[in-house]
């Protein structure tokens, strides 16, 4: 079982490049759902993918894609590692103003 790691809604049954959230509409077959996006690595992807995808949030054609499964219990809210990033943009602008 996994959850769209947008709203926090449950996801069953595969997920094709057309699948949407049924509860807040967004693309399922995306970056952001895939159990291999990874920030730290090239193209934020844990495969060897050849070009990035500029739109992380939005259906792609990635043969590697596979669903993320994060349990109901686990779903934290919020974009993966949007804390992480928050972080650094804070740090960014304390560093250099806004």
């Amino acid at each position: 079982m996994s959850v769209c790691v947008n709203c926090g809604a449950p996801v069953s049954g595969t997920v094709y490049r057309t699948t949407l959230c049924s509860q807040c509409g967004k693309d399922l077959h995306s970056c952001l759902c895939c159990r291999h996006y990874d920030t730290s690595k090239p193209y934020d992807c844990s495969e060897s993918i050849q070009e990035p995808i500029s739109e992380k949030g939005r259906a792609n054609f990635c043969d590697f894609f596979q669903i993320n499964l994060i349990s109901p219990e686990n779903f934290k809210g919020g974009k993966p590692d949007s804390s992480r990033s928050d972080a650094a943009k804070d740090a960014f602008d304390a560093l250099f103003g806004d």
